[in-house]
């Protein structure tokens, strides 16, 4: 199983893949303001393509818990400059972090190859046309509410299921609005209206999600699900391990801050799954 994006295969049957985070926002819960600046913005891609990303994932919206949703034109403002020039440096692919189908088209447009869509094309229903007019990639990320909600007391009769039949719902609707199926990734969703409980058994069922027969992608990096289990601020550690319980359940790409760190880990387990 594997998808072309842009002009690379990401062959996810030969190792799983790394998504190094860029987070181009004044306030993303975990490493806002870092990368605010344009230029640190560009080298930080720089930096993660260097250690072994796979695709470098550019947001210039936080969508942390309670987080403000960010205008149009600053959003634009934000990621496409750093989106132009990554494009020109880098060989690897580049993902653009939106719901927005304008953001998309915008940075597809100036060299990004895959679209990363927290709402599954729920909260702009343009979004399925310029995934299609693009041939782009999508993941499509299960979420309960919007991230100005979602933490406020999440409830699942049957959690695990339930994922499984809105990624199969919204599968269809993109199948249905001209997107091949194998262009799809799906995305669970950790910390995206669940609780600590909820993230934990996501991971330990990851296997169950292949039932749905696409790549799948998981972002635990620095969640704070990590510190309420562990009793800290410092979540690096805590992610390392959700990092090798993901990839030895069954996850083909993760989601990281940490890109050569992170590049360990899955190659380690890569072989202790293949030995």
């Amino acid at each position: 199983m594997g998808i072309i994006c842009g002009h690379t295969y990401l062959d996810f049957e030969k190792r799983t893949h790394i998504m190094g985070i860029l987070n181009v926002t004044p306030d993303s819960f975990s490493d806002g303001g870092l990368f605010f600046n344009k230029d640190k913005a560009i080298a930080h891609g720089e930096k993660m393509a260097e250690e072994g990303a796979d695709i470098i994932d550019v947001g210039g919206e936080s969508t942390r818990p309670f987080s403000t949703p960010v205008p149009l034109e600053e959003e634009i403002r934000r990621v496409i400059p750093v989106i132009r020039e990554l494009a020109k440096r880098l060989k690897v692919p580049i993902s653009i972090d939106t719901y927005k189908s304008e953001v998309a088209k915008r940075a597809l447009g100036e060299g990004a190859a895959m679209v990363n869509d927290i709402s599954a094309m729920r909260f702009d229903p343009e979004m399925a046309n310029v995934v299609h007019e693009f041939r782009a990639p999508i993941i499509l990320m299960h979420m309960k509410g919007t991230p100005q909600d979602m933490q406020i007391s999440p409830h699942y009769d049957s959690l695990v299921p339930e994922i499984i039949d809105f990624l199969k719902e919204r599968i269809s609707v993109a199948r249905n609005r001209g997107i091949p199926e194998g262009n799809i990734i799906v995305d669970p969703g950790i910390g995206f209206g669940k609780t600590r409980d909820h993230n934990l058994l996501i991971i330990r069922e990851l296997k169950r999600f292949k039932v749905l027969g696409r790549p799948i992608l998981v972002g635990t990096s620095r969640k704070a699900f990590i510190g309420d289990v562990l009793g800290t601020d410092d979540r690096d550690v805590g992610t390392y391990a959700t990092i090798a319980a993901c990839v030895l359940n069954g996850a083909n790409i993760v989601r990281v801050h940490r890109v050569k760190e992170s590049k360990e880990i899955t190659q380690m387990i890569d072989a202790i799954k293949r030995a």
